[in-house]
């Protein structure tokens, strides 16, 4: 294998290719190789990983030996979790509370990305260079091979725009690197531009009509909703590709998205956690970049799902981040591993996923219109609520929703419900919906059958 260096993107797109065409020998000798060095690197510079680690093998390549991991562990030991003694609770909290910090350098050289986090509870995520030229360099090969050499010249000639939908009111991964692109300048800076998903529709419409992109990334139930406006005959946009990303989507989505813009729909299933951890094919499987990542669906006590079966949860390492080790980390998304070689010739793990599905709520207005909010507007409304610390919202008629909080230790619920109930009827009134009627639920968020929390409930 290659020498890495500091300069490593030239030298990530020619292993990347390589790797691929190597097939499963070398994709599976760069992963042992790199989880080696992950998990030497973790048990060096980590005391958390130290002292979990302290019983294995002095060299480890073999994933299945290591603990799992999970979001609550690792926040509850966040100081001693990181691997650079700098990173610590205190001073990442004060970063993300100042919204002027978005896409700024942690510490000078670490991005931050926090999570609304389907399961309702924040993460707080310091990512590397080293990770973030990961996942740009998977990224580029996910798009030459997703447009091919006619696509990517129609995408040239259409302007190359690309437009971002994501949320532009915290520190999110898509929009911190948005931020992160327009502060570094040259070419991405040029071609890119955010777009909220806080925008009522109208607004986002037009802008979008206005900036005419040659590319669409953003999240499933936002893109759905544009779906919508293009059927309408309101969004005339025509772009070479569509790529929603963020909530599980099916077959009849990603075919609706297709045949209403004309164009070519490509979806990625990842976390912040793992941005780069697959990209779908044209036959509807996620590919997992098992180079630079290991996924493992297993069972309720953690122990590996057959092939053919939808798993309990899934354990993803990501072997680029160095600065915060994702080691055997359950996601909690329940996924399927191809038993058979995928008809798209990809010789790299393929994958379904049935967790994170998103629900859009859709409402009245007093006028006889329709209104549609996507649960990301509602999630990132309560992240960004302080003294949050889990939430639920569930509508329980066509204009009333059930709000159900738990509030941070220490934090009075009854002014952390007050704002709750102001961030709330903002939303209503930029969306014409003042007639919403809003309840304070007595209960705290509950648990679905499997254990995790649904954030968002429609209506039946």
């Amino acid at each position: 294998m290659p020498q890495e260096h500091s300069s490593p993107m030239p030298w990530l797109g020619r292993d990347i290719r390589q790797a691929r065409k190597e097939g499963p020998d070398g994709l599976a000798a760069r992963q042992r190789a790199r989880l080696a060095d992950a998990v030497a690197r973790a048990r060096t510079h980590s005391p958390y990983y130290r002292e979990l680690y302290r019983h294995l093998p002095r060299r480890v390549d073999d994933v299945t030996l290591l603990p799992a991991t999970d979001k609550t562990q690792l926040m509850a030991r966040f100081d001693d979790w990181a691997t650079d003694r700098d990173v610590t609770y205190d001073r990442i909290h004060a970063f993300v509370d100042d919204p002027d910090m978005i896409g700024q350098p942690f510490l000078g050289k670490y991005m931050v990305a926090t999570t609304s986090g389907t399961s309702g509870r924040r993460g707080l995520f310091v990512l590397d260079d080293r990770y973030m030229d990961v996942g740009a360099a998977h990224t580029s090969q996910a798009l030459a091979t997703w447009l091919g050499p006619t696509g990517i010249l129609r995408t040239v000639a259409h302007g190359g725009r690309f437009a971002q939908l994501v949320a532009t009111e915290g520190h999110y991964a898509g929009y911190s690197g948005y931020r992160r692109a327009m502060r570094q300048g040259g070419w991405r800076s040029k071609i890119l531009r955010a777009f909220s998903v806080h925008t009522p529709m109208p607004e986002l419409v037009a802008q979008l009509n206005a900036f005419r992109p040659s590319v669409v990334i953003g999240y499933t139930s936002t893109v759905m909703l544009l779906t919508a406006e293009r059927e309408a005959g309101r969004l005339h946009i025509e772009p070479t590709l569509i790529q929603p990303a963020g909530e599980t989507m099916t077959t009849a989505d990603t075919d609706r998205i297709a045949a209403a813009f004309g164009t070519t729909v490509r979806t990625v299933y990842g976390a912040t956690e793992c941005t780069y951890l697959s990209y779908s094919c044209a036959e509807g499987w996620y590919h997992v970049n098992s180079d630079w990542a290991v996924v493992e669906p297993v069972d309720a006590d953690l122990r590996p799902t057959p092939p053919g079966e939808y798993s309990h949860s899934v354990l993803v390492t990501n072997l680029a981040n160095r600065v915060q080790p994702f080691l055997r980390y359950d996601l909690g998304d329940s996924v399927l591993q191809r038993p058979y070689p995928c008809p798209c010739g990809s010789t790299l793990p393929a994958i379904r996923v049935q967790g994170r599905a998103g629900d859009i709520l859709t409402f009245p207005t007093e006028t006889g219109d329709e209104v549609r909010l996507s649960p990301l507007a509602l999630s990132t409304l309560f992240d960004r609520t302080p003294g949050v610390e889990l939430f639920q919202i569930e509508q329980t008629a066509p204009t009333a929703l059930r709000v159900r909080l738990r509030v941070s230790e220490g934090a009075d619920p009854d002014t952390v419900w007050q704002a709750v109930q102001r961030e709330l009827e903002l939303l209503s009134a930029d969306n014409k919906l003042g007639h919403l009627t809003l309840e304070r639920a007595p209960e705290p968020p509950q648990q679905a059958p499997g254990g995790k929390f649904r954030t968002v409930i429609p209506l039946p």
